[in-house]
């Protein structure tokens, strides 16, 4: 009946043995509920990691269960924070598939696709860049995951966001929320906005990203090293999947300038996707690099979040977010 909620039956078994208000050791439920005590011990151990079974204040040494309404909104809370991270796996996978078909263009140079063009070395992406700014008409989104960058780079790239602007071409660039400790990105995004362009930060960024007019989108072929080349893309489906990314992630970036702000659980963006990522098991080194940030720094974050949450294990972390409503819920 729960399995829906992620209970199979022998744990839900037991579940419903200890919900009798009958205090009972794991020999009793064996013998009640006609199972092994190996069955019993594992069915309380997933119980006691879904938090539906607490220790006992009354009776030292033993469990008792919570109430079906805490213990069923537990369960619910957990799921629905299950199906948020999912929808995030999909938006980041439209970027993921974008550069999946840029790594196999570049795998297979000979091979002839008409809504892919391979671009090799750091020069030829600039010119063909250059090329294809000098052709937008409308519009300009960037999602930019590559932590601070140099002054030089800055200056250098503004001339062609000057011509831009000044042809009333919009100008959309997310950055992540790391930045904002950089200050010659600071002062770029300052330039970006006092000129017309619109700028926001986001926790964390999938891919690098610039899509023109909608039409085509440039990717790096590999995230690691966008030196190493880039893709230019023209397929309907791709575009308007990455077109549907760069909008869901805009919507819930902050505009630049703006302090974080933390939401009713005292997180603020970067905390919140952080607890997602440990959540989701990622290592401190791939969340130094979603955030932008290094990985000490990554580590640190962590660490506090897990003394807030008072857990021993990422794992632990999960669940006690998922009590504490700190992980998104579906509507």
């Amino acid at each position: 009946m729960l399995a829906l909620l992620g209970l199979d039956s022998t744990t839900e078994q037991v579940y419903r043995g200890m919900l009798t208000g009958t205090q009972a050791g794991v020999a009793e439920l064996s013998e009640r509920l006609g199972l092994p005590e190996a069955a019993i011990h594992s069915a309380l151990d997933t119980l006691s990691e879904l938090s539906l079974v607490r220790p006992s204040y009354d009776r030292q040494g033993e469990l008792r269960a919570v109430s079906p309404d805490i213990g069923m909104e537990i369960l619910l809370a957990r799921q629905q924070a299950e199906l948020a991270a999912q929808q995030q796996r999909i938006e980041a996978s439209r970027a993921a598939a974008a550069q999946l078909i840029a790594q196999y263009s570049d795998l297979r140079p000979d091979s002839a696709h008409p809504e892919v063009e391979q671009l090799v070395g750091l020069d030829r992406v600039r010119d063909r860049l250059a090329t294809l700014t000098s052709e937008v008409r409308s519009e300009v989104l960037t999602l930019a995951p590559d932590g601070a960058q140099t002054e030089d780079n800055m200056r250098a790239s503004r001339p062609l966001n000057q011509d831009l602007l000044d042809r009333g071409v919009r100008m959309r660039t997310i950055y992540l929320d790391s930045v904002r400790n950089s200050p010659a990105t600071v002062n770029h995004a300052t330039w970006l906005a006092a000129h017309g362009g619109e700028v926001r930060t986001a926790p964390s960024l999938p891919t690098r990203m610039i899509l023109l007019d909608r039409s085509r989108a440039i990717l790096p072929v590999s995230s690691d090293d966008t030196s190493a080349g880039a893709v230019v893309l023209t397929g309907n489906g791709t575009l308007t999947a990455l077109c549907a990314l760069f909008e869901s992630i805009w919507q819930t970036a902050g505009p630049f300038g703006e302090t974080s702000r933390r939401d009713s659980q005292g997180l603020t963006p970067q905390e919140a996707n952080v607890v997602l990522l440990l959540s989701n098991g990622h290592t401190d080194e791939s969340i130094a690099k979603r955030l932008g940030v290094s990985p000490r720094t990554a580590r640190r974050i962590a660490g506090e979040l897990m003394d807030r949450l008072g857990a021993r294990s990422r794992f632990e972390a999960g669940v006690r977010a998922v009590q504490h409503g700190w992980l998104p819920t579906t509507p």
